[in-house]
């Protein structure tokens, strides 16, 4: 079993921005939530006051203006899933699974388009962008992987950021996906 975290790893970029400057094209009216945001942002990477999951529960309140959610993902995904990485497309298996921060229920559309049939990622409801658990993020990842998969040994691990290292300790190969190509995790210490 391969494991494939999402944004910037198989696809090109942060998908859930693509999916927000998406939004802000169709519904101008999310810009009311731009001064929350903006001080969400500075409360958690600057001031260091506000969790990871509590800052992008702010950010993803826009939710609420954005009317039938299911069909703006469809169009979303229409335009924006050619941006999925040939690497991933060419190694693809059916046993692959997806682990990302990004929102499960944001995924889904894709994964099941890709015929991607596992995917962990973070609970969050489409429609108020409220939580309903912890970001699926760093040691949180390990976590809900073993929730699932407790006796599973994991072939390849692939993500583009070092936040992912307790994902990639579990695996017996680890990759840094930069772009297209894909180098050998730094040393993971075991």
């Amino acid at each position: 079993m391969n494991c494939y975290d999402f944004d910037d790893t198989i696809f090109t970029g942060d998908s859930s921005m693509c999916f927000y400057r998406f939004c802000l094209l169709r519904h101008i009216k999310i810009l009311r939530h731009l001064p929350k945001q903006a001080a969400a942002f500075v409360r958690h990477y600057v001031l260091h006051t506000l969790s990871k999951t509590e800052m992008k529960e702010i950010f993803y309140r826009y939710f609420q203006d954005v009317p039938d959610m299911e069909n703006t993902l469809s169009a979303f995904w229409d335009k924006n899933l050619r941006r999925v990485k040939n690497f991933y497309l060419a190694q693809q298996q059916e046993e692959d699974v997806i682990i990302s921060a990004s929102p499960e229920f944001f995924l889904e559309p894709a994964c099941k388009r890709l015929g991607i049939r596992h995917l962990i990622a973070s609970p969050v409801d489409p429609v108020t962008g409220c939580y309903a658990g912890e970001n699926c993020h760093g040691e949180e990842k390990v976590l809900r992987f073993h929730a699932l998969f407790s006796d599973v040994e994991i072939d390849a691990f692939y993500s583009d950021s070092l936040s992912d290292t307790p994902m990639a300790r579990l695996a017996k190969r680890a990759f840094l996906v930069k772009g297209e190509k894909l180098c050998p995790w730094p040393e993971l210490g075991r």
